[in-house]
């Protein structure tokens, strides 16, 4: 890979497109360039959930590249990268994805990702889950990929939907070796709660 620290981060349509900004901040803070890649789904999420529009993603990415752009340079196998986070990721990405459909830049630069055995992580927003969405998560671990559901750390002790976010998101960038200085790491048991015996 030649030592570029740089991630692709995807924005798909579901709920939870605060996982995807933090994912942006938090990477730059840690010094990593980001290639943005956002769904036509994930605008609409995007303005209803934080009131974002398309223009506010100014600034936010190094680079932004528009969804049907095939030809991007994370389109190529031969462009180094850390590899991919999907935050949030909707089961109509995750399954394209796992079925090799590329017909959008965020698929295409998925299984790029697959392909050059880098890392592929999805933050899947999706619940209750049936028996197909399990099969094709269990298909993506296969290829290579890792499926991390959002889930609130309550040890760290949150005090804000922001905790929540932040540290969810920073351990999705723990797993390409991003340490953002934002996870609140365990530390055992406090004093008194642990049983002896």
């Amino acid at each position: 890979m030649t030592g570029a620290r740089r991630l692709i981060v995807g924005i798909s349509g579901a709920s939870g497109a605060a996982y995807g900004l933090a994912a942006l901040d938090l990477a730059r803070g840690a010094g990593v360039e980001t290639h943005l890649v956002v769904s036509r789904s994930a605008l609409l999420t995007l303005n209803q959930e934080l009131g974002v529009q398309k223009a506010d993603l100014d600034g936010r990415a190094d680079v932004i590249h528009p969804p049907a752009d095939i030809g991007a340079s994370i389109a190529s196998g031969s462009y180094p990268t850390m590899g991919m986070l999907i935050a949030p990721c909707s089961v109509k990405t995750m399954s394209e994805i796992a079925t090799g459909v590329t017909s959008t830049l965020m698929s295409r630069a998925a299984d790029v990702v697959l392909k050059e055995r880098r890392r592929l992580v999805l933050m899947l927003r999706e619940t209750p889950l049936h028996l197909g969405h399990l099969e094709t998560m269990t298909a993506l671990t296969q290829m290579g990929a890792i499926v991390m559901p959002p889930v609130p750390a309550f040890y760290a002790l949150p005090q804000s939907l922001n905790d929540i976010v932040t540290h969810s998101t920073a351990r999705a960038l723990d797993l390409f070796g991003i340490d953002t200085g934002a996870v609140k790491r365990w530390s055992g048991l406090k004093d008194g709660l642990s049983e002896n015996g």
